[in-house]
C-alpha cells in the first residue's frame, strides 16, 4: 500500500481525475467512471491510491463568503519584530487559529505573514487588527489591503498532461 509520503507516478487517466475532480469533487463514481471510461471498480480503487498518496489531501464545499455576511475580504502583512523561533511558532499558531484568517503563509520580503481575511465590515476589521492581531506577542507591523474586486478565485491547481 503506498502512503502520502511516496510519490505516485501519474499517467493520464490519474491527471484526468483529478482535472475532474477539481471542477466537481461531488461527482459519483458511477459518472466519473463513465466519463474516464473505465470500470466503476478502477474509477473507485485509482481515486482511493490518489487519496491514501496525498495527491488528494481532502474534499470541502466552497462557500459564498458574501451570502455569509462576510463582505470584507483584506490582506494583511504582519511583521514580526524578532525572528526567535518560539515567537514566530506562537505568532504563526495564534493566526492559523483564527476563523476570519482564510489563508496563512509564511513570506520573505519586507513582512514575515500574509493573511487572507474575511471579515462583515471595516467594525469587524477594526476589532481584529486592534484586539485579535497587534496584541499577538511579536507584532512590529502590520498592513492592510482592501480587496475592490476578485478578478480571479480559484482552488484549482493546474496539472501537467491535461
Amino acid at each position: 500500500m503506498l502512503r502520502s509520503s511516496q510519490v505516485l507516478e501519474l499517467d493520464e487517466t490519474d491527471r484526468a481525475i483529478l482535472a475532474t475532480l477539481q471542477q466537481d469533487a461531488n461527482i459519483s463514481n458511477t459518472d466519473l467512471a463513465r466519463r474516464m471510461h473505465l470500470s466503476q471498480a478502477t474509477a473507485l480503487t485509482r481515486v482511493r491510491r490518489l487519496e491514501q498518496t496525498g495527491y488528494i489531501r481532502r474534499y470541502v464545499a466552497l462557500l459564498d463568503r458574501e451570502k455569509l455576511g462576510y463582505g470584507m475580504l483584506c490582506y494583511i502583512h504582519v511583521s514580526h519584530r524578532l525572528h526567535q523561533r518560539d515567537e514566530l511558532d506562537e505568532l504563526r499558531n495564534a493566526v492559523g487559529a483564527m476563523p476570519e484568517v482564510l489563508e496563512c503563509v509564511f513570506v520573505t520580503g519586507e513582512f514575515d505573514l500574509l493573511l487572507k481575511v474575511a471579515l462583515r465590515d471595516q467594525k469587524d476589521l477594526g476589532q481584529f487588527i486592534l484586539a485579535k492581531l497587534t496584541p499577538l506577542r511579536g507584532v512590529a507591523r502590520v498592513n492592510t489591503s482592501l480587496v475592490i474586486d476578485e478578478i480571479k478565485m480559484t482552488t484549482a491547481v493546474p496539472i501537467a498532461g491535461t
